[in-house]
């Protein structure tokens, strides 16, 4: 039997694509119920979706997967496709849950806790029949995952406050502000570069300035020499005569 879930309702819920955010919403929805961690152990979730209004939550997988609880002794079948309604220690209008009792599946609709608590877990079959198991029989094996940030649902809530949008907003006017302050910054750094450009215009210049000084006064030097010499000559010449 298909699952079908309403368009209404689909606007109300928090909808989780894909099999990490399906298994921390899972996990997270047990932890808030004071479920144990390990009552539904699914398997490449494809959709999961809650409804914190009423406490609808459906659970979509590839295939259906059987789960052995060794510490209770029990086969349990979890379809391609589960839902139920979620309360304080309890899961309640289940489908697409069977127990294998004796030779037979029976078809779960309410696993509940004791309350007050006694470390008792109820599972409820339609037509009467009941089973109660320790609690720790449907712990999950090996110690808790490490807290991590809460998943994000994909979908806002048709009467929600509109938060996705804000954020998508918020995300836009941060890359636009990222793009002014680097257009700042690249305003910033070309007068810094001309000027730069100029002090080595202006050294070269003077560098040039510093050369024909030099340059002259060499000249001016060879010159009074060249007349010295020639002043001597003359001298020398006329001493002669």
């Amino acid at each position: 039997m298909t699952l079908t879930i309403p368009e209404d309702v689909r606007a109300k819920a928090e909808i989780y694509v894909g099999d990490a955010a399906g298994q921390e919403k899972t996990r997270l929805l047990l932890q808030e119920t004071g479920l144990p961690s390990g009552l539904l152990p699914l398997q490449d979730i494809i959709e999961c979706g809650y409804v914190e209004e009423t406490g609808f939550v459906w659970l979509k997988q590839r295939r259906k997967v059987d789960h052995y609880f060794a510490r209770a002794g029990r086969h349990v079948s979890y379809g391609a496709e589960v839902s139920a309604v979620a309360e304080k220690g309890r899961l309640k209008k289940i489908t697409g849950v069977k127990a294998k009792e004796m030779l037979i599946w029976v078809t779960l609709h309410e696993i509940c806790v004791d309350d007050p608590p006694q470390g008792k877990l109820y599972c409820k079959a339609i037509g009467g029949l009941s089973r109660s198991f320790p609690v720790e029989a449907f712990e999950a094996d090996g110690p808790p995952p490490p807290p991590a940030a809460a998943p994000r649902a994909v979908q806002v809530a048709a009467n929600g406050n509109g938060n996705g949008a804000a954020a998508k907003e918020e995300k836009v006017g941060a890359g636009e502000e990222a793009s002014k302050k680097k257009e700042e910054g690249a305003k910033e750094e070309a007068p810094a570069a001309a000027g730069g450009e100029k002090k080595n215009e202006e050294a070269a210049e003077e560098k040039k300035g510093d050369t024909a000084a030099a340059i002259d006064k060499v000249e001016e030097k060879l010159k009074e020499m060249s007349t010295e010499v020639a002043h001597k000559h003359a001298d020398a010449v006329a001493a002669k005569n």
